[in-house]
């Protein structure tokens, strides 16, 4: 008799806690507009004008069951960038159980940008004859993209591109903006100052990669080759 009340009590408890919980799946037609608004929000604060942003929200694991809740606050998880494929955060800040999940949502941000006129093979010194204009989905990739082809002829590509395809700025070769011994010119950046100086480069400038410079007293420092002999230290 005892094993059976027992029993009995825990096929209870098991009914009573399946009763108190909701399926993953089952979301709000309101959260999951402030879902979409918050991603549309967050792309629109980071995308280039006269762009268009689509939202596509997807489904949380349906395994998960979830307690129920007065009040779902979505939110932008830290370090997480609402382009392409992401998540925004729901965290439950009014009920029973306090739960916190991620929904997956995929954000496309349409523009016109320069594109590969044809297929192309890596190491090609771009010409305008290689390049068109197009709308695309900006971040359907990592990679910042051009909308001035003038900015890319005469550069190199560092892997082939297919027709169509974004010329991003990660499928092109760095250049080498100066080479070692040459004397360049150093901006020393700081809070609500710069100062300009001269110096002599210890090695070949590359484009965005740090460098080390000489100055004439001999001190050295390190820097980013940001243009034609030019040289850029934050302090």
């Amino acid at each position: 008799m005892l094993r059976a009340t027992l029993l009995l009590v825990c096929l209870l408890g098991a009914a009573l806690a399946r009763a108190q919980t909701v399926p993953a799946s089952v979301l709000e037609p309101a959260l999951l507009e402030r879902v979409r608004v918050l991603a549309e929000t967050a792309a629109r604060a980071a995308a280039p004008p006269n762009t268009r942003v689509a939202v596509e929200i997807g489904a949380l694991d349906a395994r998960l069951r979830l307690a129920p809740c007065q009040q779902v606050q979505p939110y932008l998880p830290p370090g997480v960038a609402v382009w392409g494929r992401s998540r925004i955060g729901l965290r439950c800040t009014d009920g029973a159980a306090r739960w916190n999940v991620t929904l997956p949502v995929r954000v496309a941000v349409f523009g016109r940008a320069v594109v590969a006129s044809g297929p192309l093979p890596a190491g090609v010194n771009l010409s305008q004859e290689h390049l068109a204009l197009a709308d695309i989905d900006i971040a359907a990739e990592p990679g910042a993209v051009f909308t001035d082809s003038a900015l890319l002829i005469g550069r190199s590509l560092a892997r082939p591109l297919q027709a169509a395809e974004a010329v991003r700025v990660p499928s092109l070769k760095s250049r080498q903006w100066f080479a070692a011994g040459e004397t360049v010119q150093v901006l020393a950046v700081g809070p609500g100052f710069s100062v300009a100086s001269e110096a002599q480069a210890l090695s070949a400038g590359l484009e965005g990669q740090e460098v080390r410079v000489r100055f004439e007293s001999g001190r050295t420092a390190s820097g980013r080759a940001v243009a034609e002999r030019r040289v850029e230290l934050s302090l």
